[in-house]
């Protein structure tokens, strides 16, 4: 060992030891002890156990039981501690108060159920998911643990760092021994047993919790982790399943408190709940109103988005990154925040994981999102996702070199005043990158009676706007009838079938909503510009706040599809020959 290592493991040491002082000390003033008394005592115990501090059943191993946060600060400081050698944050005061409620809930048992509503990105997965679950382990405080993630993957990444840490953490296998025995226990990508029989289990969430035992147990711990997603808030159909599917399977899936002569002996099957709102009556909505449950919500920030970041130098600010005359507006709006950045920068939830500049840029680009996933703020849910937008005269629009242009139409099946339009929109892509709404409209046309005036405006599009090259045609109304028929007239009219038009006739499947939130940004930066002329289609854009609060969303729906197909055409030039003298 050179002399730089052992120095580094001696100032490791004295680290460890000193976080073991400040805890055991932290115990004593917990138990009732003066400061006077808590020195003295800790004074006394670290002596006591000098000879066996964090070696097996030591004192870090005791202290470790009686407190989660040490056990996470020190068994875990690999995860939660910044290292030379690991990529970890300073932890913040949230990650504290959620170890605080793990010790309420799983040490002083003082209660059963607890729901976390965190922000996205403050890693609530490993500090409560991974940590609760190594320390349940470790101390054999749950027989067994059953871990509900999102998806299948996110199942398997969580058993995989849960065996790592059993597996290759030199503080825990020091004081808790060798837990992972791959020949004697069922180890694979969704389970994971250990030598103190004791098992953890990972599924996805769309499987059920109940029927699921271990030696005849059912879980002690259930852990549900973003249990649902976007998918299970569209409609109220959806969102009621999700709920009463969770509390019906809870209530099967674990066990109640074991009490004899007023004591007791085992306690209930403890539930955590872990996620964002996404909805005012989602699944993590509603369960905020269960007073079966203890609960935690915080915010990114703790004030109000909407009125600081639209006024003084947030608001300059704003109009600097959407202003489109310069040349690059991003880079001239984060050099104005740099220039007040004392002035502009403010607290987060955790500030060695948020900043305030790409927190204002997520806000402005996506308003209803942030109020979602980082303010978890349901009453915002509804408001309109597009906050500005860059129009031009088709004077000016015209002069511009396109490279790429198509038209792309969504037709409605039906024309009453309440049901869709037809959609069309002739759409380019410019050599300066940004993408024209040439002629953008919305008619009411009856999919019935006049299905041959459909396909006449389109050919007349198609006249009009000589270098159109693609023609997208919503399949999911006519199954193709109309793109056989636009086949035909083209074919009949001799300027139209020189130019070997391509028809793209194909379904909609996607999420209607997951697509419309990908040009949010475009269409409030300005890089998807509208023709000043189509107001109407414009004012429908705007309006649209989500499909479960827009009625129409005709227009913003076929511009989603020009924004993504228009980056797929390959356009052929032809290759010119100059003849020689």
């Amino acid at each position: 060992m050179t002399k730089e290592e052992r120095d580094k493991q001696r100032l490791e040491e004295q680290q460890n030891t000193q976080l073991l002082y400040d805890y055991v000390y932290l115990e004593y003033i917990k138990n009732g002890a003066s400061e006077e008394q808590a020195i003295e005592a800790t004074e006394d115990l670290m002596f006591k156990h000098s000879n066996n501090l964090f070696g097996e059943k030591g004192l870090a191993y005791n202290i470790g039981e009686l407190s989660i946060p040490f056990f996470c600060k020190y068994f875990l400081q690999d995860t939660f501690t910044p290292k030379p050698n690991n990529k970890a944050r300073n932890l913040a005061q949230v990650h504290l108060d959620v170890w605080d409620m793990l010790d309420q809930m799983f040490i002083k048992d003082e209660f059963d159920k607890s729901e976390i509503i965190l922000p996205r990105g403050t890693a609530k997965t490993t500090v409560c998911d991974f940590a609760i679950s190594v320390w349940l382990h470790c101390y054999k405080k749950s027989d067994y643990t059953l871990v509900a993630g999102k998806t299948e993957g996110d199942a398997i990444e969580f058993i995989a760092e849960a065996r790592k840490a059993f597996e290759e953490n030199k503080y825990i296998i020091k004081a808790f021994g060798e837990l992972i025995d791959t020949k004697n226990c069922t180890v694979n990508k969704l389970e994971l047993e250990l030598t103190n029989k004791t098992k953890i289990q990972a599924i996805s969430s769309t499987s059920s919790m109940r029927g699921k035992k271990y030696n005849g147990n059912r879980p002690s711990c259930i852990i549900a982790d973003d249990y649902q997603g976007k998918s299970d808030v569209i409609t109220k159909e959806s969102r009621d399943k999700k709920y009463n599917t969770f509390i019906e399977d809870a209530g099967y899936a674990g066990d109640e408190a074991v009490i004899r002569n007023g004591v007791k002996i085992k306690p209930a099957t403890k539930f955590i709940v872990l996620g964002t709102i996404l909805h005012a009556d989602c699944f993590m909505s509603r369960l905020l109103k269960n007073k079966d449950y203890k609960h935690m919500l915080r915010r990114v920030v703790d004030f109000d988005v909407e009125k600081v970041f639209h006024e003084g130098l947030w608001e300059e600010f704003r109009l600097i990154y959407f202003n489109n005359k310069l040349q690059d507006s991003v880079s001239e709006a984060k050099e104005f925040y740099y220039q007040h950045e004392n002035e502009m920068k403010f607290p987060t939830i955790w500030d060695d994981k948020f900043n305030p500049l790409e927190l204002a840029i997520k806000y402005y680009n996506n308003p209803s999102a942030f109020q979602q996933e980082m303010m978890n703020d349901a009453s915002k849910i509804g408001v309109k996702w597009f906050t500005s937008n860059k129009v031009e005269s088709p004077e000016v629009i015209e002069s511009h070199n396109f490279i790429k242009t198509m038209l792309c139409v969504d037709p409605a099946a039906t024309s009453s005043k309440r049901s869709d339009s037809f959609a069309f929109l002739v759409g380019s892509l410019a050599n300066n990158g940004f993408k024209y709404c040439r002629k953008a409209e919305l008619l009411k046309i009856d999919a019935r009676t006049e299905f041959d005036k459909y396909i006449k405006h389109i050919v007349d599009l198609l006249l009009d706007y000589p270098d159109i090259t693609h023609i997208y045609l919503e399949k999911n109304t006519f199954l193709g009838v109309d793109a056989n028929k636009l086949e035909q007239e083209i074919d009949k009219n001799i300027l139209l079938k020189r130019r070997n038009l391509v028809i793209d006739n194909e379904y909609q499947r996607a999420n209607k909503n997951d697509r419309i939130e990908t040009i949010v940004s475009d269409v409030n930066n300005g890089r998807i510009i509208f023709n000043s002329e189509d107001e109407d289609f414009i004012n429908e854009v705007m309006d649209f706040a989500g499909t479960d609060f827009t009625p129409h969303d005709d227009g913003v729906d076929i511009l989603a599809s020009f924004a993504s197909k228009i980056d797929l055409i390959e356009v052929v030039h032809r290759v010119k020959f100059y003849g020689t003298r």
